[in-house]
């Protein structure tokens, strides 16, 4: 059997899971071919290079929408899923002034959202199989997505969305990207498996700033501290007038 198949057939017996998909593979686990379609593998010439500077690749991807965007500049915004209205507004003004990147985020509620949104180009990597909506509020900008952008997913159709899914889920986001921004990050939030998958592959860090007064964005004033980029006026697209008010 083709070992693109084999490889398909076991991503979609284990649901995805990379330990156990990699211990089938050691095995040499008899496989069997399946009908799977939408789907491109380590070995295929659409699979995303930026994959391979990561320690565990994906070995299959699910996806729905316009490969295409695989071949763009690509940034990551991320962030908090309970953001304050300040960190809303910058995603939102930060992402219309990069229409001409292909934005990249994981669906979620909050930060994740507002950036797919006002994306004219997006692509949205999910914790939870392909045809798996979560959560079920954003079914709408899921929808969108799939039809204008693309979704992506290591897990396959109906995979439920186990909560370590998430930070695993997130070495993708990191990777995919040139350069990361976080617009509000928690010191317990998932946010920072992003960073620190972002840290190991030397992909540029910029971080919102927020009022030293504004309990909220504490970490970021933290991580900006400790030597992560600025994001500033020009990066929203806004007058430094207004930026400053």
């Amino acid at each position: 059997m083709d070992k693109r198949d084999v490889l398909i057939y076991y991503a979609i017996k284990y649901e995805g899971n990379y330990n156990r998909i990699r211990k089938a593979i050691i095995d040499e686990e008899v496989a069997a071919k399946t009908n799977c379609t939408n789907c491109i593998t380590i070995f295929d010439s659409e699979y995303p290079k930026e994959f391979l500077d990561l320690k565990c690749p994906p070995f299959v991807l699910f996806y729905k929408g316009n490969l295409e965007l695989l071949k763009g500049e690509k940034i990551a915004i991320v962030g908090s899923r309970k953001p304050s209205d300040y960190a809303l507004e910058a995603t939102r003004l930060l992402a219309l002034n990069k229409q001409d990147k292909v934005i990249v985020s994981g669906l979620a509620k909050g930060i994740d959202g507002q950036a797919h949104s006002y994306a004219k180009k997006t692509i949205a990597i999910l914790g939870s199989g392909i045809d798996y909506i979560y959560p079920r509020e954003n079914y709408k900008l899921y929808e969108r997505i799939a039809s204008e952008g693309l979704l992506l997913s290591e897990y396959p159709y109906k995979s439920i969305p186990y909560a370590y899914n998430f930070p695993f889920r997130n070495r993708l986001i990191a990777a995919l990207a040139s350069e990361v921004y976080i617009m509000e990050a928690h010191e317990k939030s998932g946010t920072l498996t992003t960073i620190n998958e972002a840290l190991e592959l030397a992909r540029e860090i910029k971080v919102l700033p927020f009022n030293l007064f504004q309990k909220e964005g504490a970490y970021n004033n933290r991580l900006i501290q400790d030597g992560a980029l600025l994001i500033n006026h020009q990066c929203l697209g806004i007058d430094k007038t207004y930026y400053f008010m």
